[in-house]
């Protein structure tokens, strides 16, 4: 499951680390990027490219505290008057990485079956995270959140996105009869997608994140295997949460 930033080529502190050009020459769009704007290709997405691979090094080697104005300027061969004029400050700066970073082709697996799919996107998380320059990047990024608001809605947008992609794997699902269809009585006659697939990850991330703790293939095989059960046995149905409080 390719919940990581997603980045085109690796992030090192030592990447791209040239002189800043002059800001002086023309921009194709000189507006600051929000979350979510998706920009053309040319020399302004080189340049947003450049900025967020500047930004994920920056953060991975001095942390959101000592990410500056001047570091981006210098990794990433691109004014400081630039990078003010674009995107304001380094909030706006981890923000647009965070969303450029969203900006991929990656779809979820398709194995044919709920079990394998869950499997398949569960096994992507750990594979990911072993790797030792996206765990860095990441666990970087989702600092930053805690220290920046702005961050912090660009880093749930970014989540909330790629897990909307994951939802197509309970539609299929559903329509292949493995989980309800919704004719079914009982408080799981209607899937809640969404909360379906962030049950995979979500052992996974508590491990990464919190407690620190390795994961590896068992660990994944056993989350996806814990959420299929869960589904089938109707705990992600829609309205199967209000049902329990109230005791029905």
């Amino acid at each position: 499951m390719q919940l990581e930033l997603q980045l085109p080529e690796e992030v090192t502190p030592s990447t791209r680390a040239t002189e800043p050009t002059d800001s002086c020459a023309p921009e194709a769009d000189a507006s600051a990027p929000s979350p979510g704007t998706r920009r053309p290709g040319g020399r302004t997405a080189r340049t947003r490219a450049a900025v967020r691979d500047a930004v994920l090094a920056g953060l991975t080697e001095h942390g959101y505290p000592g990410l500056t104005v001047e570091y981006v300027a210098a990794h990433s061969g691109v004014h400081k008057t630039t990078l003010y004029r674009r995107w304001g400050d380094i909030e706006g700066m981890v923000a647009d990485a965070l969303d450029l970073a969203g900006e991929d082709s990656w779809v979820p697996p398709d194995t044919g079956s709920l079990d394998g799919d869950l499997r398949a996107l569960a096994r992507e998380v750990v594979e990911s995270f072993n790797d030792q320059a996206v765990a860095a990047s990441v666990s970087a990024m989702i600092a930053a959140a805690f220290q920046s608001e702005r961050a912090a809605i660009a880093l749930r947008a970014y989540y909330t996105e790629r897990f909307a992609r994951c939802e197509t794997i309970v539609e299929r699902a559903v329509a292949r009869g493995e989980l309800p269809t919704g004719a079914e009585p009982g408080p799981g006659r209607t899937i809640d997608a969404g909360s379906l697939v962030r049950s995979v990850a979500a052992p996974l991330f508590f491990r990464l994140f919190t407690t620190r703790e390795p994961v590896d293939v068992a660990l994944a095989d056993q989350s996806a295997a814990a959420a299929v059960a869960a589904a089938r046995a109707g705990v992600f149905g829609v309205g199967s949460a209000h049902a329990a409080r109230n005791g029905s």
